[in-house]
Formats: C-alpha cells, sequence, structure tokens
C-alpha cells in the first residue's frame, strides 16, 4: 500500500464526515449567495475546523470568487481545495542534520506518545540510522516501563533512570552514551502532561542547556504528540504546550479511528506549528510523514 492509500484508508472516516457535508453544501445551493457561506462556515466549524480557521477559509474563498468570476457552488470545490492545500504548506520533514540529532517528544499521556516515539524509532532504523531512546518522562514508572519495551522490540538502545530521577540527569546520560556508541538519532520521552508552564518550562529549557553543552550545534526537534480523537481540544493542548516550550511539529494519532481528522487545518492555520507525522493505524510503518497535498486530496477524492 503506497503513501496515499495509507493516508486515504487512515482518513475514511474523516472524508465521510467533511467531503458528504461540504458535499450537501455544494449541492443545496444554486448559486454563491450569502446564504450559500453561511452555510458553508458553519459546515466548516463542525467539521473541526473551528470558527477561526472557517472564517479565513470563508474570506479567502470570497476573494477567489470575485477575482475568478465563480457562479455555481460546484465551482467552489475546487476553491477551497486548493485553500486549504495553502494553508498547510510549509517544511514538514524533520530536521536530522547533525550526528547525533535530538528530538524531544512530549505529550499528555493517553495520546498515543510512547507508541509514537517507538514508530519514530522504527522508521529511523529502518532509513539507516543508529537511534538511541531517553526514558526522560519519569513522573511514572509506567512510562518508563512502556518505553523500554518498545525499545525491545523495535531493537534500539536505551537510556532509563528509576521513578522520580531528575528528567535532565537522563537526558545528560543519553547524549553521552549517543557519543559512545556513534548514534544518529537521540530520541527523549519528556513531560507526559500540562502542568505548571512555568515548571513544564523550566524542566525543559534545563533539558535544552543540558544538550547545549553536551552536542554544541545539534539539530533539534520537539515534537509535540496529540490525540486526533478529541478534535478541537488538540488544538487548546497545543496552544498550551506551545506556551511553555518551542513547538518544531506535531505528531497526530489516531486519525483510523476518528472522523475529527480536518483538525489538522487549524492546528497549523492558529498556530503556524507543522504537522510532522500521522497516525494512520496500529501497525510500525503506519505512522506516516504528512503530506499536505495528500491530505487535502483524501479528504476530497
Amino acid at each position: 500500500m503506497g503513501l496515499f492509500d495509507k493516508i486515504s484508508q487512515g482518513l475514511k472516516k474523516t472524508r465521510q464526515s467533511v467531503s458528504s457535508a461540504l458535499d450537501g453544501v455544494f449541492s443545496g445551493f444554486s448559486q454563491i449567495d450569502d446564504d450559500f457561506y453561511d452555510e458553508l462556515e458553519e459546515t466548516l466549524i463542525l467539521s473541526d475546523m473551528g470558527a477561526q480557521t472557517a472564517q479565513r477559509v470563508i474570506e479567502q474563498l470570497r476573494r477567489r470568487v470575485k477575482e475568478e468570476h465563480l457562479r455555481q457552488p460546484a465551482e467552489a470545490k475546487d476553491a477551497i481545495k486548493d485553500i486549504l492545500g495553502a494553508m498547510l504548506e510549509g517544511d514538514c520533514s524533520l530536521r536530522l542534520d547533525t550526528k547525533p540529532s535530538v528530538v524531544l517528544v512530549i505529550g499528555v499521556n493517553g495520546v498515543g506518545k510512547t507508541t509514537s516515539i517507538a514508530k519514530l524509532a522504527y522508521r529511523l532504523k529502518g532509513e539507516g540510522k543508529k537511534v538511541i531512546l531517553g526514558a526522560a518522562d519519569t513522573f511514572r514508572a509506567a512510562a518508563i516501563d512502556q518505553l523500554d519495551i518498545w525499545a525491545n522490540r523495535v531493537g534500539v538502545d536505551i537510556i532509563k533512570h528509576a521513578e522520580g530521577a531528575d528528567p535532565a540527569a537522563v537526558v545528560f546520560d543519553t547524549a553521552a552514551a549517543a557519543r559512545a556508541r556513534g548514534s544518529d538519532v537521540i530520541i527523549c520521552d519528556t513531560a507526559g502532561r500540562l502542568h505548571n508552564k512555568k515548571n513544564l518550562m523550566d524542566e525543559l529549557n534545563k533539558m535544552f542547556r543540558i544538550i547545549d553543552r553536551e552536542l554544541p550545534g545539534c539539530s533539534r526537534e520537539v515534537l509535540l504528540v496529540l490525540d486526533g480523537t478529541t478534535g478541537q481540544n488538540a488544538v487548546v493542548q497545543a496552544k498550551g504546550f506551545s506556551e511553555a516550550a518551542p513547538i518544531t511539529g506535531i505528531i497526530l494519532t489516531k486519525l483510523d479511528g476518528t472522523a475529527k481528522g480536518a483538525i489538522i487545518i487549524p492546528i497549523k492555520d492558529e498556530l503556524g506549528i507543522p504537522v510532522k507525522f500521522v497516525g494512520v493505524g496500529e501497525g510500525m510503518d503506519d505512522m506516516q510523514p504528512f503530506d499536505p497535498k495528500a491530505f487535502v486530496s483524501a479528504i476530497f477524492e
């Protein structure tokens, strides 16, 4: 199954929800007028794009309709596809330019953070990279144990301390091990809760200082894992974490089990944070690099 097929299959529920709702608007009006715009905006909001993003889509559509002299609602469908595609444009790739490079992964418990780390390690290992994991989410013993199990399954090294240990100490030891073992990529499991933002910021900044000192000039990604089934709550979480940490990308999980996949659009539109990976299944190869064109095509196919 190719990349587009995986994304298309994973977005089946979202496509059925969003596309059918939009088709109902396009077929329900004989001309593009204010009533059409109002109905379309409401439909976009109900499709988990949120009021702010829906309003921006309508504003851009009004401009396109005027400039291109569109008359029929069906003609607006291609324009909306172009608008949504443009909203999602940007660099969605991981920056792993140094040896080692560092990926810090954060997100609340239950969103699929540990399995996302495992799938990312599996993908990078498949690309020929030597990966080492750091179990720096030391708040829960279960988080450490789960990551250890996944490290063994994937076949990558892991550095771990006891529950309650200083997360920065785990990062320090992981960096040292990566240098000694010639690792290409360090993936650290970090904060598993959106606790007091100042505490979270202090905790992460301590890790950053360790990385700056031990691995000066290394490429660094800070990826936030969000559960796609939570819809607009995912945007709220992203806003909270982005206020406490320099998020460079999003991993959006569980898209195959939800009709709320369109949440990708307001995340990018409102926060300016690119979605870098999407989870479209349970398999180890079902976390796919995000492709904006494939995503829009999969929704409207």
